[in-house]
């Protein structure tokens, strides 16, 4: 049996213990990827930010909260993975200064400033530590189309996270349960161009992903 690490859901960052930064993620993407994981008899190990939606009760599930708890979650576990999928949206900015009291309004209206930084990148990450019998399957979620400047993101985002596929999506399947997605490899060859459920989409990256 293999061991398949999935990174699922968002990630959250602090300005203040009660606010923070985050996105629309719903972890739909690594349910479904964990479900086809099973369904081909291997173990799907989840690395979830907060959701509301419900893993396969056989799925191993870790929690986090932010980018950096994802990240050292994961190193911890893809030693012993033969491959991981990254549909987590993890926060690509954190804020600078994180304050221990709640922020406040300004008593006269003119608002407040914050600065951020980039959070490390999970998927590039786990690329640098990769084994040659390892493999890995990135998600790219582009604005653009692909006949927009999306798909030479997607690639870009590929070299630099070391993946063997990349799946480039737009912000019309967040939440939902099909969308359109396009699978690219490392020579910018479009391997598929689907529209269907994300569930339909997780079984056809399994069978890309090579054993």
């Amino acid at each position: 049996m293999r061991r398949i690490l999935i990174t699922s859901g968002p990630t959250r960052e602090y300005l203040d213990p009660v606010r923070f930064l985050t996105n629309a993620s719903s972890g739909r993407m690594g349910a479904a990827l964990a479900q086809a994981v099973l369904n081909q008899g291997d173990l799907p190990v989840i690395v979830s930010g907060s959701v509301e939606i419900t893993y396969p009760d056989s799925a191993e599930i870790h929690w986090t909260e932010t980018t950096e708890e994802m990240l050292q979650c994961c190193v911890e576990l893809f030693p012993q993975c033969s491959g991981v999928i990254g549909a987590a949206a993890p926060c690509d900015f954190m804020p600078v200064m994180f304050s221990p009291q709640k922020l406040q309004k300004p008593a006269d209206g003119s608002g407040i400033t914050v600065a951020f930084r980039e959070t490390p990148d999970i998927l590039a990450t786990l690329g640098q530590m990769k084994r040659q019998d390892q493999w890995s399957i990135g998600f790219a979620l582009e604005t653009a189309g692909v006949q927009n400047g999306g798909k030479e993101h997607a690639l870009e985002k590929l070299q630099k996270k070391n993946c063997r596929l990349i799946v480039l999506n737009t912000p019309d399947s967040i939440s939902k349960s099909r969308s359109t997605f396009q699978v690219f490899d490392a020579a910018g060859t479009l391997r598929l161009n689907f529209t269907g459920t994300k569930a339909a989409l997780a079984e056809k990256l399994l069978s890309m992903s090579g054993k």
